[in-house]
């Protein structure tokens, strides 16, 4: 069994994760958890807030004047369908919540697409999918390039049986660099706090002050179907 990690000392280790996904439960099992955050190098990336939407939230420019390229930046990166919560690091959330709606998977939704077209990178799209009902099982995917040249694609998909007060983070990328390195190996499994407003502080100010862009957390309550979210943008 792997070890449990502080998400707080793996994200201050890394200054480029890029994008990054949480999924999990909470110490008490009261609370399905996710979190998701983007981070940006170039002015075009930095250039965003995250907004609350009806479904879930969407990407905005911050000030739209300055959007130079849309592409890859701007989605929905969460979207319910149903007792499902959709995560994802682009435009794939519409992917699978169209599959989602006429009676196809999460695998079957992501086996059509593939990781991001930016190269010399290749940005890996990374997805999520939890089941907001009791036991909030869920299930993380990263769709890679093949080899430097983007050849081909590899998909991996991982299933988890929540856990109390355990849960997965997976990233975009394993640190800065150029190109940037994809993120390898399984998710990596880290604790998960109770209270929202200290989880996603504990997140906030892990993320490299000069790199962070957004960060969204959600807690909702098992049995209510109530939830909690908070949303920090740099951006104000």
């Amino acid at each position: 069994m792997s070890e449990v990690k502080d998400l707080s000392i793996l994200l201050n280790n890394n200054s480029y994760p890029g994008r990054g996904i949480v999924a999990g439960k909470s110490p008490s099992g009261k609370y399905g958890v996710v979190a998701y955050f983007i981070m940006g190098r170039s002015a075009n990336s930095r250039n965003r807030v995250f907004k609350s939407s009806q479904e879930g939230i969407v990407i905005n420019a911050f000030d739209p004047s300055k959007l130079t390229d849309p592409s890859l930046i701007i989605y929905s990166p969460v979207k319910k369908f149903k007792q499902y919560l959709i995560v994802t690091n682009g435009d794939q959330t519409d992917t699978i919540f169209d599959c989602l709606s006429r009676g196809e998977t999460f695998t079957k939704a992501l086996s059509t697409r593939c990781f991001e077209p930016d190269s010399p990178n290749f940005t890996p799209r990374i997805s999520c999918i939890c089941d907001e009902e009791k036991e909030f099982n869920y299930a993380l995917s990263i769709l890679k390039a093949a080899d430097k040249e983007g050849s081909g694609c590899n998909r991996f998909t991982f299933e988890y049986a929540s856990v109390n007060g355990m849960g997965h983070f997976i990233s975009t990328y394993n640190g800065d660099g150029m190109p940037l390195p994809s993120f390898t190996g399984e998710p990596l499994k880290v604790a998960i706090g109770e209270k929202i407003n200290t989880f996603a502080d504990n997140i906030w100010q892990s993320l490299n002050t000069d790199n962070k862009v957004s960060l969204y957390v959600r807690y909702t309550h098992l049995t209510t179907k109530n939830y909690d979210e908070v949303i920090i943008n740099k951006n104000k």
